[in-house]
């Protein structure tokens, strides 16, 4: 048997660090065994993803040295390894299990099931929803097809007993079926859930190991029943703990920087990086740190996995990084350090910006240094402003990066539409409303303007650094921010409806 593991981000944002870890794990099973890795893009969710944030994805882990066998843009005999171009293959598979009565169709609306949830809420019942809750009667059935309502497709999954699943770190795992819902198999858009996608996708490219995150393993029943419904034999599972925040809660970008792209424009070296996720739950052997990913790959256990949920600290990070850098010689180093801030296509898009506002090349840096650093340093001082207090300023930067994480492709119309909309709402002078955000992103308003500097950045760094600013400022409490989310769902409606009356007019 040949090993053969993969990985499968959903490209629908910044590329995480929580991808390029487990993609580091399954990369280093496979190579310990002689076997092949796999990259699949889980792109189902169609309204989210994009082609952007699936280059994203493969450059960031090109970037880190984690390269693989086949994949979307290098092939393989298992194609095509984008869902989005393998719906055929899930509607046959739907078939199936409708014929076989392992699936059903249901009809039922969104009101019926916030009804039947509530009536279970009411009746203090910690049971998921079953067929026997959702299942129409024939003649309703077949009025509502004869009608062509909307319709999903959803798995019969058993309404007691316990379901045993083995998992290859902690052994055999007990999991209740009365917590099992009947899952939706194919969404009424005629696209597959990941449930169905992920066993079908696993068994026709010849997975043998599904090594995955643990949150995960609530969803191994039900993935466990496919393989049984289909006749095939299952993967070997192995859950990974997640990772944490210092404070234990799992990693998020509200608490720490979580996006690929963000290391690599701080200037972490990619090795270090990898490094460091390579020492997330696992050690060498003889507990040395610093090590290679070859080193790694050469001496890999999946054994040596602990369960313990590893802390990602970015300061260890730092401590972990400045290994690397000093162990470079004078030559390398200045190679390495003009590789990562000379960049031609960085520098290229920053010339036509800077150039009409220099005299002399030593202008440069003062003008445009904030594209060569990292978080900028900033003091609650630097924010002073006669059209701010406190209170206004925490909530137009926390408003304005809610506004940014949701924009989908990232370009200076989007950011500049959102951004001056907000500012019309709020009933602030452009000149004004954007100050805070030339002070957070640049350190100063003596610069080109933020929006193209914004552009310039990326996504990862210019919200990293808004929530930089937020922090520096004294950050949002859980109490101030529910209420911050609850005045800006109304703000962030009426932008919504502004931008597409734009886009319609």
């Amino acid at each position: 048997m040949t090993v053969r593991t993969r990985v499968a981000p959903s490209p629908t944002g910044d590329p995480h660090v929580g991808t390029a870890y487990i993609a580091l794990f399954n990369l280093a099973f496979a190579r310990q065994h002689g076997g092949q890795f796999i990259l699949r893009i889980e792109d189902t969710d169609q309204a989210r993803s994009t082609p952007e944030s699936e280059q994203a994805i493969m450059d960031s882990m090109r970037w880190l040295g984690l390269e693989w066998d086949e994949g979307p843009d290098v092939g393989g005999e298992h194609g095509p390894y984008r869902q989005s171009e393998r719906r055929d293959v899930y509607l046959e598979h739907v078939q199936k299990l409708l014929d076989s009565g392992h699936a059903f169709k249901c009809y039922r609306t969104a009101a019926e099931l916030d009804a039947l949830r509530l009536t279970r809420q009411e009746q203090g019942s910690l049971m998921a929803l079953k067929p026997s809750d959702l299942l129409l009667p024939a003649d309703e059935v077949a009025r509502r097809e004869a009608a062509g309502e909307p319709y999903v497709v959803r798995m019969k999954v058993p309404e007691e007993g316990v379901c045993v699943v083995n998992d290859m770190l902690r052994g055999a795992i007990e999991l209740d079926w009365a917590q099992v819902d009947a899952q939706i198999l194919l969404k009424s858009d005629g696209m597959p859930t990941y449930h169905l996608a992920n066993v079908v996708d696993d068994h026709l490219m010849k997975i043998t190991h599904v090594i995955r995150g643990e949150e995960w393993i609530n969803s191994a029943p039900k993935h466990k029943l496919l393989y049984e419904y289909f006749g095939w034999d299952m993967p070997h599972l192995c859950h990974m703990p997640l990772l944490r925040n210092p404070d234990k809660s799992k990693l998020s970008k509200r608490k720490n920087p979580t996006s690929i792209l963000f290391y690599d424009r701080m200037g972490y070296m990619p090795e270090a990086l990898l490094n460091y996720l390579g020492r997330m739950g696992w050690s060498m052997p003889d507990e040395r740190e610093k090590f290679t990913r070859d080193d790694m790959f050469a001496h890999f256990d999946i054994k040596r996995v602990s369960l313990g949920g590893p802390v990602f600290d970015v300061e260890k990070l730092r401590w972990l990084n400045s290994l690397w850098v000093r162990e470079l010689d004078a030559e390398t180093f200045a190679q390495r350090f003009a590789a990562w801030g000379l960049r031609p296509q960085n520098i290229l898009s920053i010339i036509p910006h800077v150039q009409p506002r220099i005299e002399t090349f030593s202008d440069v840096v003062p003008l445009a240094g904030h594209f060569l650093s990292g978080l900028t340093p900033l003091t609650a001082a630097s924010f002073e402003h006669k059209a701010y207090d406190e209170e206004r300023l925490l909530t137009v930067l926390q408003f304005g990066l809610w506004q940014l994480e949701e924009i989908r492709h990232w370009n200076k119309e989007d950011i500049e539409a959102r951004l001056f909309a907000m500012a019309r709402l709020l009933d602030i002078k452009v000149r004004d409303f954007l100050f805070p955000f030339f002070i957070a992103i640049a350190g100063t308003s003596a610069t080109i303007s933020v929006l193209d500097s914004m552009a310039l950045l990326g996504p990862d760094m210019s919200r990293a650094r808004l929530r930089h600013a937020i922090d520096v400022l004294g950050g949002v409490g859980k109490k101030k921010a529910k209420k911050m989310e609850k005045d800006y769902q109304q703000l962030s409606a009426a932008i919504a409806a502004e931008l597409s009356a734009a886009a319609e007019s």
